[in-house]
């Protein structure tokens, strides 16, 4: 267990008190944040949302701020603090905005406190987490436990679907900063990520010969045959020893049922552990030759995110945090997981990442997604502590 030489136990119980006096207030801003749909580009949605935060912001002293417009997304946003901390290389607390909840799902699932769980779209995924951000920076700021880097919130729009515009400021961050705490939902237990697979995307055309399936079918090629082929193919990575998973997730094609397929399209998801697999697994789905010479394939798409490894600067990184999180009377589990975050993009650009440290609950992207709302005190104190720390 690595010892904690910056924060003392009173420390660790004033910040376990704040949280606990502030936690009606954090949870009213969840609310707000959940009430203001948002999902992946929707611009309105989007600076509403940043609009809030700002808001929020405005009432923590010592802060600043900025929005970054991004075309048919909205606004990125960017949080400082500590500008003039003893060690100038910044401590990046990184989210994201965007939900996968398209507009009206509120109608359908308003947001609710019932059972000790707050309900709503996008609460758990992650705009709760994005209000306990600011309040982690408030805390530092007036609870007298300080931190010795300068802080930067760097909150994206477009990570739901693939950090497009987003990547580039992540990365920029990233490479700067002394470590990079990714608040994204945690693993069931409230078990940070110190792994995360890297994912590509890749699309898979197959073109074919028609020809009447009564009639003349030997005159046919089918496409929609090659990529069931395919797909048999790509599927048998899965059976392997190494972290290398592939699903096609979608196969399209044809065009009636009595005549041979001349197209046919798959969407195929690969995910995987190390860079090496990515090389791997990319050269491999590049250079796949139809079954039938016939049928012709075109393959584009690539790797979207790199992978988040266990590395000894994540070990690191866990361990101290791990040990905040015993101060606070509690163990922190770890876990890997096959989902990518921009905590990928962050590990790539060589920066000590620790994934998962948002809120415990359930249901990222489900009709069930919610928060435990005694554990946004607990969280709180846990990365106010951890950055003490650092």
């Amino acid at each position: 267990m690595v010892r904690i030489v910056t924060l003392t136990t009173e420390n660790i119980s004033a910040l376990s008190d704040y949280f606990q006096a502030r936690q009606h207030q954090i949870l009213d801003v969840a609310r707000q944040l959940v009430s203001a749909e948002s999902p992946s580009g929707d611009v309105a949605g989007s600076k509403e949302v940043v609009s809030l935060l700002a808001k929020e912001a405005n009432t923590i002293g010592g802060v600043a701020f900025e929005r970054i417009s991004v075309e048919e997304y909205g606004q990125h946003l960017r949080v400082t603090a500590f500008g003039g901390a003893a060690d100038p290389s910044p401590i990046v607390l990184l989210g994201h905005t965007d939900t996968v909840h398209p507009r009206g799902s509120l109608h359908e699932r308003p947001w609710r406190v019932e059972g000790g769980k707050a309900f709503g779209p996008g609460v758990f995924d992650m705009k709760a987490n994005c209000a306990l951000a600011l309040e982690v920076i408030r805390a530092l700021l007036e609870s007298g436990v300080s931190s010795r880097h300068p802080l930067v919130l760097l909150l994206t729009c477009d990570e739901e679907t693939g950090s497009l515009s987003g990547r580039a400021l992540v990365e920029a961050e990233a490479q700067k900063a002394h470590a990079v705490l990714v608040l994204e939902p945690p693993v069931s237990g409230g078990r940070v990520k110190t792994g995360r697979k890297g994912t590509g995307m890749f699309s898979i055309e197959a073109r074919g010969l028609a020809a009447h399936a009564g009639l003349e079918p030997q005159k046919g090629a089918s496409a929609i045959l090659e990529l069931a082929r395919q797909t048999e193919r790509l599927h048998a990575y899965n059976q392997s020893a190494d972290g290398i998973t592939v699903n096609v997730g979608v196969l399209r094609g044809g065009t009636l049922s009595n005549v041979v397929a001349a197209e046919a399209r798959a969407e195929v998801d690969v995910r995987f552990t190390t860079v090496t697999e990515a090389s791997r697994i990319e050269t491999e789905i590049f250079n796949l030759r139809p079954f039938d010479e016939r049928v012709q394939l075109v393959v584009t798409g690539g790797i979207n995110r790199p992978p988040l490894e266990r590395s000894e600067k994540v070990l690191k990184l866990y361990e101290r945090a791990r040990a905040v999180a015993h101060e606070l009377n509690f163990d922190l589990g770890e876990a890997q997981v096959g989902g990518a975050s921009d905590g990928n993009f962050a590990a790539a650009a060589g920066a000590a990442v620790l994934d998962g440290l948002g809120i415990d609950g359930d249901g990222a992207h489900a009709v069930h997604e919610h928060i435990i709302v005694d554990d946004i005190a607990r969280r709180g104190a846990l990365i106010s502590g951890l950055i003490a720390s650092l």
